[in-house]
């Protein structure tokens, strides 16, 4: 526990709160809610609550990547030393209520929207963590690969590449991330190009492995410029 000597500021806390939602990431654009600007207020009060409001493009936004982000950004905050509660809530949303009510309660996605107005939920969501975590291994890929390839690196030598051949960039630190998340080994020598199961793509695949990269990177980039335009409409953003 800490001390009244050693306890942080509010300040300090505050600033600690941003970090840790700079973990948070909106599933399917593969970028965090902070510079997704989604993180409508934060605030550490005097008995060291933290109370962060999120909120979305649109009301309309799908429930399950809501509630994917509503929970993380629960964890994410939950793990910061020095406060003494978590009040995370999502705002203007249509199913805000269930959401916020299911992840306090730690109810899962499943429950949470039992008996809603949302309408009940299938299952819960690791398998769409998963598959949205595969595309942003592909759309990673392309963030590192493509530049390689336009320096005049041959398909042989790509396919032939390891991690620890490649540059050192903050697209090769987010690769190796959505590796480990996915349980694909991310180290020097483990090849660069891997599908998504983590089998390495040879030569003969790769152009066409390539391709699907190239087009789910272009995807995010088209689905975050029309996320932060519809954010900006909706919110008098500049």
């Amino acid at each position: 526990m800490t001390s009244s000597l050693t306890r942080p500021t509010a300040e300090a806390l505050v600033g600690r709160v941003w970090e840790a939602l700079r973990t948070v990431r909106d599933p399917e654009l593969d970028n965090d809610v902070v510079s997704l600007d989604f993180v409508a207020s934060l605030e550490v009060d005097e008995h060291r609550v933290a109370h962060v409001r999120l909120r979305l493009p649109t009301y309309f936004c799908a429930p399950n990547f809501a509630f994917l982000m509503v929970a993380d950004a629960w964890d994410a905050t939950s793990t910061v030393e020095g406060l003494s509660d978590v009040d995370v809530v999502l705002i203007d949303h249509f199913a805000a209520d269930a959401i916020n009510r299911g992840v306090a309660a730690r109810a899962g996605f499943v429950h949470s929207m039992a008996g809603t107005e949302v309408g009940e939920a299938v299952d819960e969501l690791d398998s769409l963590r998963r598959q949205f975590t595969e595309r942003a291994l592909m759309a990673g890929t392309d963030l590192v690969v493509s530049p390689l390839a336009r320096a005049g690196r041959t398909p042989e030598e790509l396919a032939a590449m390891t991690l620890g051949d490649a540059p050192a960039s903050t697209d090769l630190t987010r690769l190796r991330a959505r590796r480990r998340e996915l349980g694909i080994p991310s180290q020097d020598t483990d090849p660069l190009v891997v599908d998504p199961r983590g089998r390495k793509v040879g030569v003969e695949a790769l152009p066409l492995h390539l391709r699907k990269a190239r087009s789910f990177q272009v995807g995010v980039d088209a689905n975050t410029s029309i996320c932060r335009g519809q954010l900006a409409v909706r919110y008098g953003l500049t």
